[in-house]
């Protein structure tokens, strides 16, 4: 299983799998199981590092997904891929007992957009095993997230965020050798703020934990180049070749194939004398 380290600084691809009707950029195409194993099975192909399966969409506005039915969308696909497959696998949950499920079918990763702050049961999930954690920065929530997001300074607020939630989660006796954040590049931020964390993500690094970096066809690429979602992808590789100068651990996107070329020809570059 791969985890993130300050000490690799090769950066990984970890690749999207919505199994959701209603996600901002793929929903509904991979909304069985079928569909949802050959997807995950092309990423694997194309050198994905980890695949990252959500059952509920995060997109904005998006209506709360009841348990069962987010339940009923992500196992049997962990399930499927673990029989056959041996890449990390992370479950894109802020549910407890989703998670928790997730881990019993084969996950080997907690994917938390609310930083483990919206079920209370998160966080003694996370303290009783010792799986790999992804935390996130979201001003708000799916629902409300991009009414009228403010900062008087995002890349400040957002790192302030972060050393009060790792403070708080080492308090609780978790390991921050475990955490990876996320800046939610997209979740209640809007253009500006989006740029100015793409600007300083050294800064983040700062913090001493890996990064990752979650961009993949977010909105303001569109409201950047016209672009619609699904026309998105080459300017999703170059932030992530990009994002290679900042050390970022792991970028999060739809196209891996892409965004692994561009990673290779801008690690190609680094490297050359």
């Amino acid at each position: 299983m791969y985890i993130p380290s300050i000490d690799d600084h090769t950066m990984k691809v970890m690749g999207i799998l919505n199994v959701t009707p209603d996600s901002f950029s793929d929903g509904g195409i991979h909304f069985n199981m079928e569909t949802a194993v050959g997807q995950a099975e092309q990423m694997i192909a194309d050198g994905v590092d980890v695949i990252d399966i959500g059952g509920e969409s995060t997109r904005p506005f998006a209506d709360p997904v009841p348990l069962e039915e987010e339940l009923d969308r992500v196992i049997p696909v962990i399930r499927a891929l673990r029989e056959k497959h041996q890449i990390p696998l992370s479950i894109d949950t802020t549910k407890a007992e989703v998670a928790r499920l997730a881990l019993d079918a084969g996950a080997d990763i907690i994917n938390d957009v609310s930083a483990l702050q919206h079920d209370p049961d998160m966080t003694e999930l996370v303290k009783s095993t010792r799986v790999p954690v992804i935390i996130m920065h979201m001003q708000g929530t799916p629902g409300n997230m991009q009414v009228n997001p403010e900062y008087s300074d995002v890349v400040a607020e957002v790192i302030a965020f972060f050393r009060e939630r790792l403070e708080r989660l080492s308090k609780e006796g978790i390991n921050l050798n475990r955490i990876t954040i996320d800046p939610g590049i997209g979740f209640g931020k809007k253009i500006g703020h989006n740029l100015s964390l793409l600007k300083h993500l050294h800064k983040l690094k700062a913090l001493g934990q890996p990064v990752l970096l979650g961009h993949s066809r977010k909105r303001f690429i569109g409201e950047i180049t016209g672009r619609e979602v699904g026309e998105r992808d080459l300017p999703t590789a170059v932030i992530s070749a990009m994002a290679l100068a900042h050390n970022i651990d792991m970028v999060r996107v739809h196209n891996v194939a892409a965004t692994k070329d561009a990673i290779n020809v801008a690690q190609a570059i680094h490297l050359a004398e």
